[in-house]
């Protein structure tokens, strides 16, 4: 039975089902570094997996179904920058908006559309296609785990290195986290920090519709109703846990996709799928309980040391 669960397949399935984490997780860094918390990436994924079906059934392209999810993130970002930069609306209010938006605009869409409710499928829909590495297909452990992906498992990996140099070792990535942390300095310095912040916005939203594109069309190959199952949240966890370094946050939604992928391999040795899918979630809550005590121990060394 353990040799059914442990095993390379369960390898596999984790870099797969963490790949929209990871790619949500870098949206939501870059807004968390310009100083927006942003709950809407739940909402965002979510309106990316709807528009990456749609383009890719209507067009009979899956690379237009990733445009199609880009662009709606690229909308959605905009419009959460609108609101919480430009109006200053609350960015908890704002969040919660959007994601209430995009699932009920999802539902209205599918059964306007399609005409169906609860779920899309058709074989119309043309999947993102799977990518094989030749330079290690001839070593069996390695092409099992890293070959026969979706394309955005291997453009999260780049971006996560692309980020991490972006934010650290550019001048656009110091004034990002300029606009954060002391938007006056940078203001004083010439720099807009309004421009900075909706730029991370957007960069959010594209990074979101990647991820929903992923969902509905490179993880599986269908629209389902609220599809997105939490997983913009359980990004902003894997955020809060990586300490908001690009690294450690997507060492942080491998595991949690780890967990999620567990789940899944359970259910096949006969374990109710209600407990099984109930894994990301309370994972997701025993890291955040051990982040705070951390900060609290921290807090109360600290009261220590000034005593």
């Amino acid at each position: 039975m353990i040799k059914d669960i442990l095993n390379l397949a369960l390898i596999q399935n984790t870099i797969r089902t963490a790949t929209p984490l990871i790619l949500a997780g870098l949206g939501g860094l870059l807004t968390m570094h310009a100083g927006i918390l942003n709950i809407g990436m739940e909402g965002m994924i979510l309106i990316g997996a709807f528009f990456g079906v749609l383009g890719s059934y209507f067009f009979a392209s899956s690379f237009m179904g990733v445009i199609m999810a880009i662009i709606s993130g690229i909308v959605m970002g905009f419009l959460f920058g609108f609101f919480v930069i430009e109006l200053k609306a609350d960015e908890f209010i704002i969040g919660i908006a959007i994601n209430i938006f995009a699932g009920g605009l999802t539902v209205f869409l599918l059964r306007s559309i399609f005409g169906v409710k609860g779920a899309f499928s058709s074989p119309d829909i043309k999947p993102l296609p799977d990518v094989a590495l030749p330079f290690i297909g001839n070593i069996e452990f390695l092409d099992t785990i890293l070959n026969n992906h979706s394309i955005f498992v291997y453009i999260s990996w780049i971006l996560t290195i692309i980020i991490f140099i972006f934010l650290y070792k550019t001048p656009y990535g110091f004034w990002l986290r300029a606009s954060g942390e002391h938007p006056q300095s940078l203001e004083t310095a010439g720099v807009s920090p309004k421009k900075m912040k909706y730029m991370s916005s957007v960069m959010c939203g594209v990074f979101c519709g990647m991820a929903g594109a992923h969902l509905s069309l490179g993880y599986l190959t269908l629209f389902t109703e609220n599809m997105s199952a939490g997983r913009g949240f359980i990004a902003l966890a894997a955020i809060i846990f990586g300490a908001y370094n690009p690294a450690k946050t997507f060492a942080a939604a491998l595991l949690f996709g780890f967990f999620d992928a567990l789940g899944i391999r359970l259910q096949s040795v006969g374990i109710p799928s209600q407990f099984t899918q109930m894994i990301p979630y309370l994972a997701t809550i025993a890291v955040l309980f051990i982040v705070v005590q951390r900060k609290n121990a921290k807090g109360l060394m600290g009261l220590k040391d000034g005593m």
